[in-house]
């Protein structure tokens, strides 16, 4: 920006009566020392390899982390993933982290959890992390090293500050529901102002900013109902609350779970580990948000995303017809199991006179 009303594109000046940031984010740079000198790649420039590295330190039990860590693995790489907090995918639903964490000690993956990574050395082509685990200290010899840790918003060199747009480096650009900055004549989309930092989610918010700073709308970010996905195998699709949100933030809730060890399809498929679990308010059918671990979860999550959007409650699910055998039908079969509990001992009784009145 070079005024108030005006942007600056090489040798031309441009003038706005609305404009929009939409400078994305970048990964994050770990401030860990040696690093930067020994060299790194992160989930960007891991794709111009042209050599596969015999062994890979990833580092970052994320999403990001535990996507590639995998994927390496499988390419048939060493892959150790070092982890600060005691256990992967600490913002997934805990039973969700807990299937995939064991896939990947199945599969070979070495986990260094509760770690704080001291110091990174190169010398003859390798890498050495100098890694401290409950005070005890270790080494991890490394080809490459991979940096999965989070993205951060692209602020600088946008002259914020001339044009009254407040920022956080960290959080990025400041916007209000109708994702306008400080500035009303700016509004922002993307990961430059989200905390959800996907794709479908920054599309999402330029749909809003283009409703709101062409065509006068009124849409609020707050309405949005944002599902992730993350594509380890299997996936672990959210929408919504989990548990933990919920009794952070007080909110009475029922949990409703079908594992996929009793579905016939994902008998069939071999793919009996994973579950669906909705989390509805206590008392009532409205979903208050699910998770799915499946191999296809992110493909399943829509339809719940559907109902929440759209406030149909389990009960309606529940007359929702699935092809028979599917995967999807683990849905349709929470919603089942929702019912049962509503069946108190007193319409279990009304129910036994009937059905022997009319015989």
């Amino acid at each position: 920006f070079s005024g108030p009303e005006t942007v600056e594109v090489g040798d031309k000046i441009l003038r706005f009566k609305k404009a929009v940031i939409a400078t994305g984010a970048r990964p994050v740079d770990p401030p860990i020392p040696g690093l930067a000198e020994a060299g790194y790649l992160t989930n960007e420039t891991v794709f111009s390899l042209t050599r596969r590295p015999r062994r890979l330190a990833v580092i970052g039990g994320g999403p990001i982390g535990c996507e590639l860590a995998q994927a390496f693995c499988r390419l048939g790489c060493e892959v150790t993933l070092l982890h600060r907090g005691n256990h992967i995918l600490h913002r997934e639903d805990a039973d969700a982290a807990e299937i995939i964490q064991q896939a990947f000690l199945r599969e070979g993956i070495r986990l260094v959890l509760g770690c704080t990574i001291e110091q990174v050395r190169g010398s003859n082509g390798e890498k050495r992390l100098q890694v401290s685990v409950q005070g005890k200290r270790d080494e991890v010899v490394v080809d490459e090293i991979l940096v999965g840790a989070g993205r951060a918003p692209n602020v600088e060199g946008l002259n914020l500050e001339g044009v009254g747009v407040e920022y956080d480096r960290q959080r990025g650009v400041v916007v209000n529901d109708y994702l306008q900055t400080t500035n009303p004549r700016i509004y922002a989309a993307g990961d430059i102002c989200m905390s959800h930092k996907f794709t479908h989610a920054a599309d999402a918010a330029a749909r809003i900013v283009i409703q709101n700073a062409l065509f006068g709308g009124r849409k609020r970010l707050s309405r949005l109902t944002i599902p992730w996905c993350t594509y380890t195998d299997p996936e672990v699709a959210h929408v919504g609350l989990s548990e933990h949100e919920a009794q952070q933030r007080g909110v009475a809730t029922e949990t409703f779970v079908r594992p996929f060890h009793e579905v016939d399809r994902a008998i069939t498929d071999g793919e009996e580990e994973g579950f669906v679990k909705i989390l509805v308010a206590k008392g009532s059918d409205r979903i208050l948000g699910a998770t799915i671990v499946a191999r296809h979860a992110g493909e399943m999550i829509g339809e719940l995303t559907l109902a929440m959007v759209t406030r149909t409650g389990l009960k309606t699910l529940a007359t929702v017809i699935h092809p028979y055998p599917t995967q999807a039908e683990a849905i349709r079969q929470v919603a089942d199991t929702y019912n049962r509990t509503r069946l108190t001992p007193l319409l279990k009784r009304l129910f036994t006179w009937w059905l022997a009145w009319t015989r």
